[in-house]
């Protein structure tokens, strides 16, 4: 990060507010390998920035390690342990797909791209840190129109509505019951306060995945038919939701 600020520092061209992108370039350009993909695996078509000012998600353990595509299976068996182990394997992956380098050869790993998958079909709902992990993985393939055919493979467009829609009803529950809490005790400001904290570190991470999850959408929505499927299924409502909150 310091490296970023100097850089907008020394370029007056860059604006202050471009910080996320700049961490991000130098991150790539540092672990960018010498030698080229081959070029039948390398992505093609229009390619956007792998960040799209989207921020790296939080997660509850400090992940100080490194990742290596040499450990990613490894990375994949912690899927099947406890969610502490599946939020840092997840974390470790999300590492490896940040790199757009790497993603040729994820894709490769047919069963590590199989188990991200159930995970986020069943279990998204036991972790929004590991829901948020695993989208912002295959946002990072749907940067690349070529990966485009593996997301919808995967279903992982329709997953992501679900899951929105779910977490939607989440947030209205929550804004409900603050509600009920506030009514009860209309003089006890502390109370007051205590929920208002209490959910906003709840809304605050869901915020996280909604964010990861709509450009996610909005990349696959490149394809019209696609488009149209989400406008289907009630997309547009969702969106007038999340900037209602």
């Amino acid at each position: 990060r310091a490296l970023a600020k100097e850089v907008i520092n020394r370029c007056k061209l860059i604006h202050p507010t471009k910080l996320v992108e700049v961490e991000q370039l130098l991150f790539y350009l540092q672990n960018r390998r010498d030698t080229n993909l081959p070029s039948e695996t390398t992505p093609s078509g229009p390619q956007k920035p792998i960040s799209d000012e989207l921020e790296q998600p939080s997660i509850d353990s400090q992940i100080s390690e490194i990742a290596s595509l040499n450990d990613i299976d490894d990375y994949a068996e912690m899927l099947y342990e406890n969610i502490p182990e599946k939020i840092k394997g997840s974390a470790l992956i999300l590492q490896l797909a940040r790199n757009p380098d790497n993603l040729s050869e994820i894709i490769q790993k047919e069963s590590v791209l199989n188990v991200l998958t159930r995970v986020y079909k069943e279990e998204w709902n036991q972790s929004i840190e590991l829901a948020t992990n695993i989208v912002y993985i295959f946002f990072c393939f749907s940067s690349f129109t070529d990966f485009h055919p593996l997301v919808s493979q995967y279903r992982i467009g329709a997953q992501t509505m679900t899951i929105i829609e779910a977490e939607m009803k989440k947030y209205d529950q929550w804004m409900e019951e603050t509600a009920r809490e506030q009514k009860k005790k209309p003089r006890d400001t502390r109370a007051n306060i205590t929920i208002d904290n209490k959910y906003k570190v709840l809304i605050r991470k869901q915020e996280q995945f909604l964010r990861v999850a709509f450009y996610l959408l909005l990349n696959l929505a490149e394809d019209l038919k696609v488009e149209l499927k989400m406008r289907n299924k009630t997309i547009i409502s969702h969106l007038i939701h999340a900037l209602d909150r």
